[in-house]
């Protein structure tokens, strides 16, 4: 197993040039300690300057004490530079997305100020599986559907293609001791649900491999969600005016096409994060026009029908 998760941290290191720098995100746990070794051996080949960033989200009594005994196993493995960043997770949208954007800003904000090439995380197939099922069960588009990409920015997923089993065994062969963390056990959370009871019961009822055609069909949503982007962001560019809109451009685009050009206007204005029920709202002053009013949308942005426009403005 471990010649197969170097394999693919090996791949995932083309593009990246000798010399770089780069950071890898280590909770303590089996995927990110496994990623760190891994990358401490084959970044060896590549001349790298590597970073492990454990986030200490303070959550538990002794988070602190976890992120140090983790900041050991990482120095023993040859990873000299080891910073231990303890965050405040600010209560939001739920404990799992408030402490996923605490990490993330800890994560950018320290690649800003090392000048960091690529930050690796350790998710895993098992994760990508239940990225997709999580965004069946919320209603999102093809871009939550798409759960995780391999590159995403600065960020690479080397292990999407390894299994959760693959990656303990490969711990076991080369003796990386690693702590599992209770909130992967504590089925309070709807993503814990659906890896200890969910996709459990499909495996019995359907038969094996669900995990896989889950991910393979992540793979392809987010093909197509790229394409469509692609293309939305090609639109966008030819528009004078994102706070004013020509319905007839809108009307006469695909459904799929017209929502993103709208939602990528939406967002100029501050408006980041709109339900999928908001946007058909906003799409219904295009697509079922009828004299409705304006819409509120978060952030203090209104959408409105106006003169032959989609107006959006901010308070």
């Amino acid at each position: 197993m471990i010649t197969k998760a170097r394999l693919a941290v090996r791949q995932a290191l083309h593009g990246i040039t000798p010399g770089d720098h780069v950071i890898v995100a280590v909770s303590g746990g089996a995927d990110s300690l496994l990623l760190a070794h891994c990358l401490a051996l084959e970044g060896k080949q590549h001349a790298l300057r590597i970073t492990a960033v454990i986030v200490d989200h303070q959550l538990q009594v002794n988070s602190s004490n976890i992120a140090n005994a983790t900041k050991n196993k990482l120095l023993a493995m040859g990873i000299s530079n080891v910073d231990v960043v303890s965050v405040q997770v600010m209560k939001k949208d739920g404990l799992e997305a408030d402490a996923r954007s605490a990490r993330y800003a800890a994560l950018n904000s320290c690649a800003q100020t090392l000048d960091a090439r690529a930050i690796f995380l350790g998710h895993n197939q098992d994760d990508l599986a239940e990225s997709v099922l999580l965004g069946l069960t919320q209603g999102s588009g093809t871009k939550s559907l798409a759960g995780m990409a391999t590159h995403s920015g600065l960020y690479i997923r080397p292990f999407l293609a390894i299994t959760r089993e693959e990656v303990v065994n490969a711990c076991v062969e080369v003796g990386i001791e690693y702590w599992s963390d209770p909130h992967n056990e504590d089925e309070r959370f709807t993503r814990v649900k659906i890896r200890t009871q969910i996709l459990p019961l499909m495996e019995s009822l359907i038969g094996p491999g669900i995990k896989e055609a889950l991910a393979r069909s992540a793979r392809i949503f987010r093909e197509d969600s790229d394409a469509l982007d692609l293309l939305s962001e090609e639109i966008f560019t030819t528009i004078p005016d994102p706070t004013k809109i020509e319905v007839v451009l809108l009307e006469k685009l695909p459904v799929a096409l017209r929502k993103r050009v709208i939602r990528r206007a939406i967002s100029r204005l501050g408006a980041n994060r709109i339900s999928a029920e908001q946007l058909d709202w906003v799409d219904a002053l295009i697509s079922d026009w009828h004299g409705q009013g304006a819409v509120a949308l978060p952030a203090g942005v209104t959408a409105r029908r106006e003169s032959g426009r989609l107006a959006l403005s901010r308070e």
